[in-house]
């Protein structure tokens, strides 16, 4: 009896130890920092998916999806077979969020039509086709808030011109002529234009890539030529 007594102490002895030399199966932190090893981009976030035990990430704005051994990157939509729905764009609606409230607005040509109640927030460069497009529909609106960031990204002349912009006395109508006539614009660029700097250095941290890029009071953002009637709906659904 002496002897299977201490048999079977040293037989659970063992198992605890093998257990506990057992890797920890992976978190979203492990699997961040193994990430992060492999790929040249900032992780943002790292979570389960709920689906075929892969692991969301959110990285310079995208969205892939990875297992807890990072042996496969997966790059695209994930959607649910029950339901049908993206996944990962509704996903990406609520990680690329950001709120006008939450934003340094002082840093934008603010434009009041109306009341003035409804909000819109706008990142632009000045030489952008689809921004000229989007600057004639928002002048038909009206009750809203319009500001604008102007976010030089596409040449050193849209730099120049955003600084022409800021520097004017009247920055609205400077934008707007800019932007809606088909008249050059020139004016000055030797005032402080620090702002145009910050206005780009927040389009980065927003991992915003192409203009025009939309957000509204909710903090949904749209990128991309949006028409009209979809920002009218879309005000309407804010109840404002």
């Amino acid at each position: 009896m002496r002897h299977f007594k201490a048999l079977a102490a040293l037989c659970c002895a063992g198992a605890l130890l093998s257990l506990s030399s057992l890797p920890a199966r992976a978190d979203e932190a492990s699997v961040k920092k193994a990430l992060e090893a492999k790929i040249d981009g900032k992780v943002e976030s790292v979570t389960k998916s709920g689906y075929l035990n892969l692991y969301e990430v959110y990285v310079d704005g995208k969205l892939i999806y990875t297992d807890e051994k990072i042996s496969v990157l997966i790059i695209g939509s994930l959607v649910d077979g029950k339901t049908m729905q993206n996944v990962t764009a509704e996903r990406m609606k609520k990680l690329s969020a950001a709120k006008p409230s939450e934003m340094p607005l002082e840093l934008a040509v603010k434009q009041v039509k109306g009341n003035g109640k409804r909000i819109i927030v706008t990142f632009e460069d000045p030489n952008c086709g689809y921004c000229k497009r989007l600057a004639k529909d928002l002048q038909k609106l009206d009750n809203v808030t319009i500001y604008t960031f102007l976010y030089p990204i596409l040449s050193a002349d849209s730099l120049e011109k955003s600084k022409q912009v800021w520097c004017a006395k009247d920055q609205v109508g400077a934008w707007n002529e800019m932007m809606t006539s088909a008249k050059a614009f020139t004016g000055r660029t030797d005032c402080d234009t620090t702002a145009v700097q910050k206005s780009f250095e927040l389009g980065r941290r927003l991992n915003i890539t192409g203009t025009p890029t939309l957000f509204f009071a909710d903090g949904e953002r749209i990128p991309g030529a949006v028409p009209l009637e979809k920002i009218e709906e879309k005000l309407r659904s804010l109840g404002k």
